[in-house]
């Protein structure tokens, strides 16, 4: 890592900084939200463009002295249109995330105590998707879809029927934990058929669509937004696209609705972000992502673990440990946590557990891929995490919610001792060492 001015100025984050540049080069990163960006897109992120304020947009600005990041904006929303074939849409690339560019969505087109159709939270949804504690329900009634309970795939036909029932104002598609192809245009049809406004999130997916390895949501869906962090690689930011007739409310529903004076190097950082994903290099990428989930998937499956679905299609896939008994997926972050692979507990379909001791793990492809890891290794990888879960799923969840923390952190406590989790760290180890980590 660069931080020679750093390590000067403030040697104790320098340090803690360069821990993490170590932790990241030595180990595995397999939560399916996270991915590398280069070192361009790094540099842009930190240029002097952060010193910049810029409300409003491009050629309307409320500051003065705007006319290099207006360039900048501009041409970061010509990219966007670009590299997803968008070009009859207008795209407002200011959102500072995924969470504020969804609900921007909701307050420009919508009205406070609206219907919203969405995924459930468990089910592979989002939080800004209508989860209970997150503004999006506080503000919007919520009416949930969930997967068949048999398959535990979209029954697009039961979706329908939810959308009859409810004539909601807008259909969300797209999620955060569903390990399946997305029918973009059945969720459209839906939606149009009850008059409402189709919206496909596709932040998880991103670089699948661009890549062509994942069916679009363009031309038809009326809004779509996506981060530019995750299988994209770019800066935390994120994008909103909607057809022309809904331009101003949406750049309304962000600024002023949402936020205000826009993250200018971030959008720079976007931008670069967005070149490369229109190179032949990117859509290899995007390619050897789905191969290496195929890999991990089926090695898991030999090794005696069950997957929601039964297998992937994309980026992620989710390990159900219900057969184990429930709320173990917090033991089993840990355990892979200690021997340097990263994952996330994630609550399942029909979960027994509570959301923040669930019964699933959640795993994911893009940053190994983006190391220029293949399936050879995925199949290591695999066997390496198989060898964590059967070896640690006995640890039991108390039903007793005072006693959950401090069995987990007594979990914890034991792990540095055991020589499986030794023995599993050191393979990690020679096996990431082997392919340097993008823009360190």
């Amino acid at each position: 890592m660069h931080t020679t001015i750093l390590q000067k100025e403030d040697p104790e984050i320098a340090a803690l900084i360069e821990k993490e540049a170590v932790r990241q080069n030595e180990g595995f990163e397999m939560i399916p939200s996270e991915s590398y960006a280069s070192e361009a897109v790094l540099e842009a992120n930190g240029s002097i463009l952060n010193n910049k304020y810029a409300e409003n947009y491009p050629g309307r600005r409320y500051y003065g002295g705007c006319v290099n990041v207006d360039a900048i904006e501009r041409l970061c929303q010509k990219r966007a249109r670009e590299v997803f074939h968008a070009e009859d849409y207008h795209v407002n690339v200011q959102p500072y995330s995924g969470s504020p560019a969804n609900l921007a969505v909701y307050i420009g087109l919508l009205q406070l105590g609206d219907t919203i159709m969405a995924l459930r939270l468990d089910h592979g949804g989002h939080l800004t998707h209508g989860n209970p504690m997150n503004l999006s329900a506080k503000a919007f009634k919520i009416v949930p879809y969930e997967v068949d309970a048999k398959s535990e795939t979209l029954d697009y036909d039961a979706i329908a029927k939810i959308a009859a029932e409810h004539k909601p104002k807008l259909i969300i598609s797209g999620f955060t934990s569903y390990p399946r192809v997305i029918d973009f245009k059945k969720f459209h049809d839906i939606a149009k058929s009850v008059g409402a406004i189709s919206m496909a999130d596709i932040s998880h997916i991103s670089a699948l669509v661009i890549g062509g390895v994942h069916p679009s949501p363009f031309p038809f869906t009326d809004v779509v937004t996506t981060t530019t962090h995750k299988t994209l690689r770019g800066p935390r930011g994120a994008m909103i696209f909607c057809k022309q007739g809904y331009k101003e409310q949406i750049d309304k529903g962000v600024f002023p609705g949402m936020q205000g004076g826009p993250h200018e190097h971030t959008i720079a950082a976007i931008a670069v972000a967005l070149k490369e994903a229109k190179t032949p290099t990117f859509k290899a990428y995007a390619e050897q992502i789905i191969k290496n989930s195929h890999a991990l998937a089926e090695t898991l499956i030999s090794e005696g673990l069950k997957l929601i679905s039964g297998g992937t299609d994309n980026h992620l896939l989710m390990v159900d440990m219900r057969p184990f008994g429930p709320g173990r997926g917090i033991f089993i972050e840990k355990a892979l946590e200690a021997a340097e692979i990263s994952v996330n507990k994630q609550p399942i379909p029909n979960d027994p557990a509570p959301p923040y001791y669930p019964s699933g793990v959640r795993i994911g492809t893009p940053v190994l891929t983006a190391r220029g890891m293949k399936e050879d290794e995925m199949r290591k990888a695999g066997k390496l995490i198989a060898k964590i879960f059967h070896a640690f799923s006995a640890a039991e969840l108390p039903e007793d919610k005072t006693l959950r923390a401090q069995a987990v952190k007594d979990f914890v406590a034991t792990l540095d001792a055991h020589p499986l989790i030794a023995e599993v760290k050191q393979q990690v180890k020679d096996i990431a060492l082997q392919f340097p980590v993008p823009g360190m």
